[in-house]
């Protein structure tokens, strides 16, 4: 990607912060843009620098191609929602699908269906709870350690302005190590002009981290809890409608067995978008079917063995 490409990425990303830009250029014009080494050098033997907003054509188009590629993403069914999202709520109907699943098949070889629906609501609000708690445990670590990073950066850029300079520089060349002094040193002055979207492009490319959304903690607590409780009841509903326990274990291996097929294979879509063909899907959907039925099968086992 060319620097003009990360220019309009960074600008389109964090545009927002536009509001606060006449602060940002006060307390920025106070400080002395020639204190990192590669600045003093690049001063002395280079007058004329090319802005690199100034690029060449190819620059631009790897700009568009880029910004069109995005655009062709937020396009997609799932493209306004938050991928972390999505991310739960596989994560909580997975489990939500094997577990209970197992367990119910477990209890059936007991031979008593008020058993089977007993012991599996049980799993299943228990279940779910637990789940929540993790997915909200987890989030809020995971925004200590943003709000961690953010303030080791912070530090960083007030104390030793040269070291945030060597960071930015790091990361460019990390992208292209091809890229020109006169280019690297170009974008660091224009970074230095915003020093809050010079933290977040250090963030945000550096450490690989993205801000986590408003409300994350409950977000993923009800997303994980919730898709568990759904994909947990699907094995339960057999049992509601038959007599014998035996039955019902069969109605509920036919009914997951097409419920863990369409998951694996709507989750392939999901998660690997229009890379992802047919076959791979198909294989996806057969892959968690094997997986839910090693699961129940397992548990229905050693529970007959223990019975």
């Amino acid at each position: 990607m060319s620097v003009v490409a990360i220019k309009n990425v960074v600008s389109s990303l964090l545009g927002g912060r536009n509001g606060s830009n006449s602060d940002i250029s006060t307390r920025s014009n106070k400080r002395n843009n020639s204190s990192s080494p590669l600045l003093r050098a690049t001063n002395d033997n280079n007058t004329n620098t090319t802005d690199y907003g100034s690029g060449t054509n190819n620059d631009v188009e790897s700009a568009s191609n880029y910004h069109n590629h995005n655009h062709n993403e937020n396009e997609s069914f799932f493209g306004n929602v938050d991928p972390r999202v999505l991310s739960d709520l596989i994560i909580g109907l997975s489990d939500g699908l094997t577990v209970p699943f197992a367990l119910t098949a477990g209890l059936s070889s007991l031979g008593d269906s008020k058993l089977v629906i007993t012991g599996g609501f049980a799993e299943l609000i228990s279940g779910a709870i637990s789940m929540g708690l993790g997915g909200y445990l987890g989030a809020k670590s995971e925004l200590d350690y943003y709000k961690a990073e953010v303030k080791t950066e912070k530090k960083k850029f007030y104390e030793d302005s040269t070291l945030v300079n060597h960071e930015v520089e790091d990361i460019l060349l990390d992208i292209n190590p091809n890229f020109s002094d006169a280019t690297i040193v170009s974008f660091i002055r224009d970074l230095q002009n915003y020093p809050d979207v010079m933290l977040d492009f250090i963030i945000r490319y550096g450490r690989q981290l993205d801000e986590p959304a408003e409300n994350r903690q409950l977000t993923s607590a009800i997303t994980i809890g919730g898709g568990y409780l759904m994909g947990g009841f699907v094995p339960l509903i057999p049992y509601f409608f038959v007599d014998e326990v035996g039955t019902g274990l069969i109605f509920s291996i036919i009914v997951m067995a097409i419920t863990l097929f369409l998951f694996g294979y709507f989750k392939a879509q999901i998660s690997m978008g229009d890379s992802v063909n047919t076959h791979q899907k198909i294989l996806e959907g057969f892959q968690m079917v094997a997986v839910g039925g090693v699961a129940a099968g397992a548990a229905w086992f050693f529970v007959k063995l223990l019975g």
